[in-house]
């Protein structure tokens, strides 16, 4: 099954990292978070990849050329073509790096990509979110239920620290940006049927607006509600919250 990773947006609200390359990008542990994106569906088998490249996606496509052991002269010819498949043998896995213009908004990148999609169930996720979702288990839930499209709802990470309060006022407990226990929002891990793109018009169509609208007005939207992990990095403390994470020995997004 293929896995789309939409990677093309500016992150803006990284600009100390994304003024020099993409957010995707940005290092955590040694590591883009875009590998660890990678590996957390590896883990279940998944080895079929597509990023959908747009601002800086040279960057992208220099790292992954560079992995899969290309030489200098290989690069600079691969860096001309728009898509482009490589296989990486130390991961075993292969990654499609297709350039969806610098600025296509969300649903156009995945229009751009009908001809890869073909007539296939795909899955789509975003360049800066990591979760132990089961992905097994999510893809289960889709057929079963037999629907256009099928989301990863999550409860949302709380902008403060969270305070519990006794009936005397006193402090109980406090968390520092948790999952809120009240609520659900998209986690951005879906299953997605490739009928969908006839509900995005071009590149100025958002997926998460008109056409999960649309879906979800026709009864072919399902929530999978997933009460693990999850974390989306958009800030300088975000990086810093899953930099301490890994120091601390977590990587939850691997865990099994």
């Amino acid at each position: 099954m293929k896995i789309i990773i939409l990677a093309g947006g500016l992150g803006t609200r990284l600009s100390e990292y994304t003024k020099k390359i993409p957010k995707p990008m940005v290092d955590i542990n040694g590591k883009p978070i875009l590998m660890h994106i990678i590996e957390s569906y590896k883990r279940y088998g998944f080895s079929e990849f597509c990023i959908a490249l747009g601002y800086k996606g040279d960057v992208i496509r220099r790292y992954f050329f560079d992995l899969a052991g290309h030489s200098e002269s290989a690069i600079d010819e691969l860096m001309t073509k728009d898509t482009v498949t490589v296989k990486i043998p130390q991961f075993n896995i292969d990654v499609t790096l297709a350039n969806t213009g610098k600025d296509t908004l969300t649903g156009g990148r995945l229009k751009r990509l009908k001809a890869y999609i073909g007539n296939e169930t795909f899955m789509l996720t975003y360049g800066d979110g990591l979760s132990d979702v089961n992905f097994t288990e999510l893809l289960t839930a889709h057929k079963k239920a037999n629907k256009l499209v099928t989301v990863t709802a999550v409860h949302p990470i709380a902008r403060f620290g969270e305070l519990k309060i006794d009936e005397h006022d006193n402090v109980t407990s406090f968390k520092e940006k948790p999952q809120m226990e009240q609520g659900w929002v998209n986690g951005g891990f879906f299953v997605v049927e490739p009928k969908i793109l006839e509900f995005i018009e071009d590149d100025t169509t958002i997926f998460e607006e008109e056409p999960l609208e649309q879906a979800a007005n026709i009864n072919q939207f399902l929530a999978y509600k997933h009460e693990g992990f999850w974390y989306c990095m958009d800030t300088q403390r975000d990086k810093d919250f899953l930099e301490n994470l890994c120091s601390n020995g977590e990587m939850p997004w691997m865990v099994i």
